[in-house]
């Protein structure tokens, strides 16, 4: 096992662990740290504890001390100097009549570079800003390409429940997200409701996806033959959250009536579920949901 703390550089940003090095560290608090990037100031959201080999990045760099008061002055003339470094980038975006779209600046902590993230349709010749930015700042210059969903992350905003975007409040990294997840919670495949700020899918169609599939596997779909206490029947539709069924009831008379069931009120006999393709979709939309996922 191996010591270690959890380190965040933003607020809603990736957890790497360092080395405690025997400084008595709490979470909470904000650390010096050095990093591939140089040394970096973040703050510590996982205090000491114990880990396998197989969960750190070897090798474990050390954290080289708890922030002074210096250190925290230095860190706010850092985020002054981002704020100027921005606008004078801006402007120079726009001298050069480069199409991209300024996102964010960031210093590294001991001032070591300073990293411009932006945002385009394809790839951009920025050699001529980088010697501009260069001759400015008399400092290493970054330029990094970001996508849309990193965009959101680092701008922010209120998603369409009301709330601060996941990604910018504490979702730590982007996991995939599909239009199957879309289909199997049975949500309107129109893109302007699935899709958010960023224009790509929902992340929170992932959080409850594995309990949508859990239910799915017991669940007869559409067309299954059941049995029921009232005969045997055909499922018309499905409520995964429910989990229910409704069913189509022959009677002794030969009329027809459909009945709510749960599911464990039914015995499947027969499954004719039959998942639905890109080919049951107009092949426009298949073409403008392949973009969401991306």
């Amino acid at each position: 096992m191996v010591s270690v703390v959890g380190v965040r550089f933003k607020k809603a940003g990736k957890i790497y662990y360092f080395d405690p090095d025997e400084i008595e560290i709490l979470k909470g608090q904000s650390v010096i740290v050095e990093t591939a990037r140089g040394i970096e100031y973040g703050d510590v959201v996982v205090g000491p504890k114990e880990v396998t080999e197989e969960e750190i990045i070897a090798p474990l760099k050390k954290v080289i001390r708890v922030v002074t008061p210096e250190d925290e002055i230095k860190h706010q003339e850092n985020k002054s100097k981002e704020t100027e470094a921005f606008d004078i980038c801006l402007g120079k975006i726009q001298e050069h009549q480069l199409e991209m779209k300024l996102i964010d600046v960031e210093y590294t902590f001991d001032n070591n570079k300073v990293i411009f993230y932006f945002t385009a349709d394809g790839r951009v010749d920025f050699r001529e800003l980088v010697k501009d930015l260069a001759a400015i700042f008399k400092t290493r210059i970054e330029l990094r390409q970001i996508g849309v969903r990193d965009e959101a992350k680092m701008i922010g905003g209120i998603g369409p429940c009301g709330k601060s975007l996941c990604c910018a409040s504490w979702l730590g990294d982007f996991e995939p997200v599909s239009i199957k997840m879309a289909k199997d919670q049975s949500l309107s495949l129109n893109p302007a409701k699935i899709s958010g700020i960023c224009g790509r899918l929902f992340c929170c169609l992932k959080y409850e996806h594995n309990l949508y599939q859990q239910i799915l596997d017991k669940l007869p779909g559409v067309g299954a033959i059941v049995k029921t206490e009232d005969g045997e029947g055909i499922v018309v539709s499905t409520n995964v959250l429910l989990e229910q069924l409704k069913v189509k009831i022959k009677l002794p008379d030969n009329s027809e009536d459909v009945k709510t069931y749960f599911l464990d009120e039914v015995t499947k006999i027969k499954e004719e579920k039959r998942p639905q393709k890109d080919e049951d979709i107009p092949a426009d939309l298949v073409k403008e949901l392949k973009e969401l996922e991306k």
